[in-house]
Order: C-alpha cells, then structure tokens, then sequence
C-alpha cells in the first residue's frame, strides 16, 4: 500500500512538462508560464489517470470496498487429552466414580474438537459444523441460531491466555439485556485470541503462550 501511495503521489508525471514550458519564456512572462503549466498538468493528470489512481488509493487505503477474509481457527484436543488421562488415571487408582465423569467430558469433547468449527467472517462470528462448514441449527441452551454479529459483542475473554480452557463472550443480539456464552477451548487457542481481538475488538487477557 505504502508502494501504490508513493507511486500515486510522484511528481514527475508533470516535472517533465514544466521543463518544457521553462524554454518558452523569461521571468518577465511569469504569468503566461503559469498558465501554460497549470495547462499542461491538467491535461498529463487527465492522459495518465492519476487523479482517478490516487482516489483509487485513498478509498483501498480507508477501507472501502475491501473483504475481510474469513478466519477458522484449527482444533485442539489437548483438553480431551488431559480429560482422558485423567480418566485413566483414576481407573488405574480403582476410584471408578471420578473416572467416569472425566472420561465422558473427554469423550464428548474429542468428538466435538473434531466436527465443530468457530468461523469469523466478515461480520458475524457463527459456529458451524463438519469439514463442510454444515449449520449447526439453534443454541440448546439459550434459543436463536449460532450466529452473532461482532457490533452486538459487549465484551469476551478467554481463560487462561497460558492454556485456555473456556472462551466467554457476552452479546445483545439474542437479549438487549445481554446473552452470556460460555465454550470450551477445542481450538487453536492462539488463532482463537487474535480472531476474537481482530473481530471484536481487545480483550483484558493477554495473548496465549
């Protein structure tokens, strides 16, 4: 961009033609010399499309007209990993109560790291399911699709930056009152944090290690 700017804003498309009028008068035709200049950028600034370039410029460099791409963070297992050796841990201890809640929570969310899918795009951030990026039909929970716009975002953070276990956002597109959401970090933690700070702005927690 700082490239196309300088090239945009180079003087010598008209440098050349003010020589050129140099030769045609003394000092004494000031005011001819003026004219005939101003006449001559105006026809190399209409010829060569600069104007037009440099507006061209100006709307790439406020924004106008350009797409945000769409982020998808990747999976991460190593909650449902830890769960599961967890799990097996306990069972090795014979301590079969606490293995099983660990080892379904585990279960659970080893599947879910490996079909569902946070997709920021331009506007919205929507949770999706499968390599296909299928909808994934209304929240269980709290009702209204899986779908919410960035400019609803009240504030979010994600627990811990070090190893992040929960993603927590609150929005007012499903209340005005404000929705809270909580989801469980089957993602790359680090693309996590910086979609969610490059979508909808910063958050109070530092970025993942």
């Amino acid at each position: 961009m700082e490239t196309a700017l300088l090239c945009a804003s180079s003087p010598f498309v008209y440098s050349h033609h003010y020589d050129k009028v140099g030769v045609y008068g003394s000092q004494s035709s000031h005011n001819l010399l003026s004219g005939k200049f101003m006449y001559r950028f105006s026809l190399s600034t209409r010829n060569t499309g600069i104007a037009p370039r440099r507006r061209a410029v100006v709307s790439s460099a406020l924004g106008k007209g350009v797409k945000k791409r769409t982020i998808i963070p990747e999976p991460d297992y190593r909650i449902p990993i830890v769960l599961l050796g967890m799990s097996g841990g306990f069972v090795y201890t014979d301590n079969l109560a606490a293995a099983a809640p660990f080892g379904l929570l585990g279960l659970l969310l080893l599947v879910q790291a490996t079909r569902v899918r946070f997709v920021f795009d331009e506007n919205s951030l929507e949770v999706k399911v499968g390599d296909e990026l299928q909808d994934s039909g209304e929240n269980a929970f709290v009702g209204g699709k899986n779908r919410w716009k960035y400019s609803t975002f009240v504030n979010w953070e994600l627990w811990w930056p070090s190893f992040p276990i929960l993603v927590y956002f609150k929005e007012t597109q499903t209340k005005p009152e404000g929705q809270i959401h909580f989801f469980p970090v089957i993602f790359n933690g680090e693309q996590l944090y910086n979609a969610m700070k490059e979508r909808c702005g910063p958050s109070k927690t530092s970025v993942p290690k």
